[in-house]
């Protein structure tokens, strides 16, 4: 599902028509809007990891952005303000899908890895975790990120879903619940699982020896 814009001559469209005191969106602002598309699916993909989902959540998005624009502040960032519509999308699929996910999360629960092969008896780690080094100068590196979303992409759906409804939405561990249909331990495990395997992630990928000097 996707949607195109064209800058539309004054009056000759949606958003091109005056409202009541006052001039019409900008054309521009569309064009901006519709420019973020390519950014919005990333996002899109990476919390619901289902293609149709995605490309639905992004439709929508941009739909209702173009539409909203007269009630647009324009003190705020438009990337900003069309990501907060995405987020909003984000959990309407996600809603619309709720057997699956739960489902998924449900499978994730059963057959997901044993984490406690990472612990001994004693609960001490079998290998100490690499030295991070300064892991703020780590963040100013575009490079950085890359890898994170590399990361991000290789957990299982319900981990990353979870993990970025928590750490991108700012959800509740209630409301994680609520969405991906889990109680609260379960929750709790799923979030565990995820923040385990992007710190072995990256570790391996960017921590780990001369990784982060590689990069940068």
């Amino acid at each position: 599902m996707a949607i195109s814009f064209k800058r539309d001559e004054p009056g000759s469209g949606p958003a091109g028509t005056a409202p009541a005191g006052g001039a019409g969106p900008s054309g521009d602002a569309a064009q901006g809007i519709a420019a973020l598309q390519p950014m919005l699916l990333r996002l899109a993909r990476l919390q619901l990891r289902n293609e149709a989902w995605a490309e639905d959540a992004v439709a929508e998005t941009l739909l209702a952005a173009v539409e909203g624009l007269r009630t647009f502040d324009q003190r705020s960032q438009l990337r900003t303000w069309v990501v907060g519509i995405l987020k909003h999308k984000i959990i309407d699929q996600f809603r619309r899908g709720s057997r699956e996910v739960s489902l998924e999360a449900e499978e994730e629960l059963r057959d997901g890895d044993d984490l406690g092969e990472l612990f001994q008896a004693d609960g001490h780690r079998v290998s100490q975790p690499s030295a991070w080094g300064d892991p703020e100068q780590s963040l100013a590196r575009v490079e950085f990120f890359t890898v994170l979303q590399a990361c991000l992409d290789q957990l299982p759906a319900p981990l990353a879903r979870a993990f970025l409804l928590r750490e991108w939405m700012d959800f509740t561990t209630a409301d994680i619940c609520k969405e991906l249909q889990v109680t609260s331990t379960n929750c709790f495990v799923m979030l565990y699982r995820a923040r385990m395997r992007l710190r072995e992630c990256l570790e391996t990928r960017w921590f780990a020896g001369d990784g982060s000097k590689d990069h940068g």
